[in-house]
């Protein structure tokens, strides 16, 4: 049985914030009194792309969401992450995320987020699940969790699938971006070495280190072949 790509005409395309600036910042169980700091030091850092995952308790996450959307409208890319169901999927949405990003590959997920226009970014770790997750009709993919394979999984997978965006996330930082940005990635995910304990002038000065290493390795280009674009 065949496992190639499929043709997917309604897919929604991978924002530019993801394309150009590359990072996916993410706030993991973050108070919601920092998130307004850690956006605007996001946005010193020229990183424009933020998840705030659906942890426990969601409502939490929800209302930072909304909080985001409202203060950083045409500024900062704001999406929900640990998106789990459909009805996560629909209360994010309609508190401002702009993309959901999942652990996992759920199809139906997938495909109720990509019918609505909204670009999703389920995980997987192999690449049957990397196909079945683009073929439901994923913006990207994320590798996950990225730690458990590195860069050259990234540059081996490339070979028979360049077409489909691969955003690693999971034990990324600076010491290894360029490798994963070289390999081949379209974007990086960064969540608790970005983040840490949410005070913005930590965060301006990891998102610095992060921004120059990251605009170093995409000026010596990929390894093989230039980086995925936009999913059409």
């Amino acid at each position: 049985m065949s496992m190639s790509p499929t043709a997917q005409p309604s897919r929604p395309g991978l924002p530019p914030q993801v394309t150009q600036g590359r990072i996916v910042a993410i706030g993991r169980k973050l108070d919601p009194a920092l998130v307004d700091g850690v956006g605007e030091a996001l946005l010193d850092a020229g990183i424009g792309c933020f998840e705030i995952t659906l942890n426990a308790p969601e409502e939490e996450a929800i209302g930072s969401i909304a909080l985001l959307a409202r203060r950083f409208a045409g500024r900062l890319l704001v999406g929900a992450g640990t998106v789990m169901s459909i009805g996560a999927a629909e209360r994010a949405i309609d508190a401002g995320a702009t993309f959901l990003v999942s652990p996992h590959t759920d199809e139906a997920l997938v495909g109720w987020v990509a019918a609505r226009g909204v670009p999703a970014f389920p995980g997987a770790l192999t690449p049957t699940e990397v196909v079945r997750a683009w073929n439901a009709g994923a913006a990207g993919v994320k590798l996950f969790p990225a730690s458990a394979v590195g860069p050259s999984f990234i540059r081996e997978l490339r070979g028979p699938l360049p077409g489909i965006p691969i955003i690693p996330t999971g034990g990324v930082s600076a010491d290894n971006v360029g490798d994963f940005i070289r390999a081949g990635a379209v974007a990086v995910g960064l969540g608790s070495w970005l983040i840490g304990d949410g005070a913005p002038d930590g965060v301006r000065e990891r998102g610095l280190r992060i921004r120059a290493a990251i605009d170093a390795a995409s000026a010596s280009g990929p390894v093989t072949g230039g980086a995925p674009g936009a999913a059409r």
